[in-house]
């Protein structure tokens, strides 16, 4: 009969291949929540060049007209996006020429639900003939 000796025999203890699973467990978690993040990012991205582009065609719009008043309009787009402007007339300083017409105008682009709804904004300020209307 063989007496069996374990001196000799080399391997993992139960204690170590459970150490390095948590390790490993850990790890990968790290790496998911990364990878997520860069998705979340990318994503992002996207949404606020999509609004780049609504928000400039919109303003090259409003930019066309030839004669401006201070009023606020408002639409959507058909990937959901919506959009609003408000044009103001600025006043003139006191001696400033009256024949020139400064007005500002902002367009916003909101998209989103309700609790995150994001937007962004462009601006610029146009001369322009004032409206009698």
């Amino acid at each position: 009969m063989k007496t069996i000796n374990n001196k000799g025999q080399k391997g993992f203890t139960l204690l170590e291949i459970l150490v390095a699973i948590v390790i490993l467990g850990i790890c990968l978690t790290s790496i998911m929540q990364l990878f997520s993040d860069g998705l979340r990012s990318a994503a992002m991205g996207g949404d606020y060049t999509r609004a780049v582009f609504h928000a400039r065609s919109r303003m090259e719009e409003i930019l066309l007209s030839t004669e401006f008043k201070d009023e606020e309009i408002e639409g959507t787009f058909d990937d959901g996006y919506r959009w609003q402007a408000k044009i103001r007339y600025v006043e003139p300083e006191e001696g400033d020429r009256k024949s020139v017409h400064l007005f500002h105008i902002t367009v916003s682009i909101l998209w989103g639900e309700d609790r995150n709804n994001r937007v962004f904004d462009i601006e610029t300020l146009k001369i322009a003939k004032k409206s009698q209307k």
